[in-house]
């Protein structure tokens, strides 16, 4: 009889499941899945508003916390609008530092995925390895950045810091390190039962629903849709490189994980000929500091897909509007499809694989009043002043806290 009952049961925005805060409401039929309802919004920071009100080179280091993870797939793709319109021409060494960070980040990017694969299967051993080798490559982007997350890199026209030939020697020698230890993670994937039992067949994304609903990087790709910006539209250095679109036709969470398995290879093998190419010349070219009036849509190829940054400038030194279209908002209409007619113990893996970052996606522009049909743009205080109102509703009140707060400052 219980396998009869219909009913709906929350899942998040608080979770064991998640490893980040959203919510999910799922309607069962004891444990097959009908339908999801996918509720965005709760981790909104207001970073597009943000931009409106401080300089581009300030915008940078706050694109730049859009994701820890993307944080230069996000500088990128916003400097790239901005160069656009202010009709900079950036360096080629430029271009090469900026590749080589790009790949650099897609490696610790996709190796950070593996573990937290592995975990939500069970196969904590992988989370264990993985992320063991995810030290490697942070510490070479701690060398040649100065950090390990949020890297600081990029500046409108340029780099902030150039590359010694000491730094390329260390760098060679732990993409060896890497290159070899994925070899092993590959092997694994094809011969570990325990993988390819519990990712065969499970979060099916058919080649025609991926095409449908937009799917994008690994997610698209592993439905055998053979799209990547770095080849349609490339930019930074990747014109001059050589490198294969990974693409894998299992349609399912298994072949997202052969496709990023394999997009590590490509990686080493495009961080080599950048080490190896990398041209002499100037890292930075001189910007003004107020933009001209103008506006571009910069496209970048990130780890979870295709970032869109959209900017337009007024003539002043800070932007009349930024616009930021993650990876992720793109590829999570693809988990309701992915989850439909699946048991509920599949969900923790299907969302994991299309590596979401709802921090990056959850947005909130304006609110409609209906009386007289006018629509408000919230500030930072009005934003501010809704949440506390919201939560002292819920019988949460945190002005006793902010006052013992300020009594110790």
């Amino acid at each position: 009889m219980a396998e009869k009952r219909k009913f709906t049961i929350p899942i998040g925005p608080q979770h064991p499941a998640l490893k980040e805060p959203e919510s999910f409401s799922v309607a069962l039929k004891g444990e097959k899945i009908l339908g999801v309802e996918i509720k965005l919004g709760y981790n909104h920071r207001g970073l597009e508003k943000a931009c409106e009100s401080r300089t581009f080179i300030q915008d940078i280091y706050l694109i730049e916390r859009i994701c820890g993870i993307c944080s230069h797939s996000h500088s990128t793709c916003f400097i790239q609008a901005v160069e656009e319109i202010a009709g900079l021409q950036i360096p080629a060494r430029a271009n090469y530092i900026r590749t080589l960070v790009g790949e650099l980040e897609r490696v610790h990017s996709h190796l950070l995925w593996l573990g937290v694969a592995g975990h939500e299967i069970g196969f904590d051993t992988l989370l264990m390895y993985s992320w063991r080798d995810r030290e490697v490559v942070m510490d070479v982007l701690a060398e040649l950045t100065g950090n390990r997350v949020n890297y600081g890199i990029n500046t409108i026209g340029g780099v902030r810091r150039d590359i010694s030939e000491e730094q390329i020697k260390e760098t060679a020698k732990a993409i060896d390190i890497l290159e070899e230890r994925t070899k092993y993670y590959v092997e694994v994937a094809q011969q570990e039962t325990t993988i390819i039992k519990r990712l065969s067949g499970v979060g099916v994304l058919k080649h025609d629903d991926a095409l449908r609903l937009g799917a994008v990087g690994p997610t698209a790709r592993a439905s055998n849709i053979a799209r990547d910006i770095r080849k349609d539209d490339p930019y930074a250095a990747y014109a001059e490189l050589d490198f294969k679109v990974i693409t894998d036709n299992h349609e399912d969470i298994y072949g997202r994980t052969v496709v990023r398995l394999l997009e590590l290879m490509e990686s080493y093998k495009i961080i080599r000929q950048v080490l190896e190419k990398l041209p002499a010349g100037d890292i930075c070219v001189k910007a003004p500091r107020k933009i001209p009036a103008g506006e571009a849509l910069s496209r970048y190829e990130a780890p979870r897909g295709e970032d869109m940054h959209y900017v337009k400038a007024n003539g002043t030194e800070k932007p009349d509007r930024v616009k930021v279209r993650a990876p992720t908002l793109a590829n999570v209409q693809s988990v309701k499809t992915m989850l439909q007619d699946r048991n509920l113990a599949d969900m923790p893996i299907v969302i994991a694989a299309i590596d979401p970052c709802f921090s990056c996606t959850d947005r909130m522009t304006q609110v409609t009043d209906l009386a007289d049909n006018s629509r408000q743009v919230w500030d930072w205080e009005k934003l501010r002043s809704h949440g506390i109102e919201w939560y002292r509703q819920r019988g949460v009140d945190f002005t006793a806290l902010n006052n013992k707060l300020k009594q110790r400052l």
